[in-house]
């Protein structure tokens, strides 16, 4: 059995956060997008990790910033690379991004835009908000 570890990022995972997201996803990030994150809400993003420490998904994750709102987080960006899907890794990093905001911050909701092309992503978003 191969194991994933699921742990908080540090400043040193960015470059490798950023390479899983140009493998995933379309839409790409400047690196200081990340730092943006890194700096503001080092609580808040996770990687997953391989046996061999290499990472094979991440959740970037932020509080927004509307003072006159209630405390809500936001998932900026979920992506596990094609080897390491169905298994539960992104539900497992929204799970730990979201408890994070909630321990935290306070958070009272978390907010995720999913395209409506990709099914499987639906699926799951629906999966964790239906009781």
């Amino acid at each position: 059995m191969n194991y994933i570890y699921i742990c908080i990022y540090t400043p040193e995972d960015l470059m490798n956060m950023q390479h899983c997201n140009l493998l995933c996803l379309p839409e790409n990030y400047q690196m200081k997008y990340y730092f943006y994150h890194g700096l503001s809400w080092p609580q808040l993003s996770y990687i997953a990790e391989d046996e061999n420490g290499k990472i094979v998904g991440y959740v970037l994750a932020k509080m927004e910033e509307d003072p006159d709102d209630v405390p809500h987080g936001h998932i900026t960006s979920l992506a596990v690379k094609r080897s390491h899907r169905r298994l539960g890794l992104a539900q497992k990093l929204m799970d730990q991004a979201s408890r994070a905001m909630i321990e935290n911050f306070n958070a009272k909701y978390v907010s995720l835009h999913v395209r409506k092309r990709w099914s499987p992503n639906i699926m799951l978003m629906e999966k964790m908000l239906m009781p």
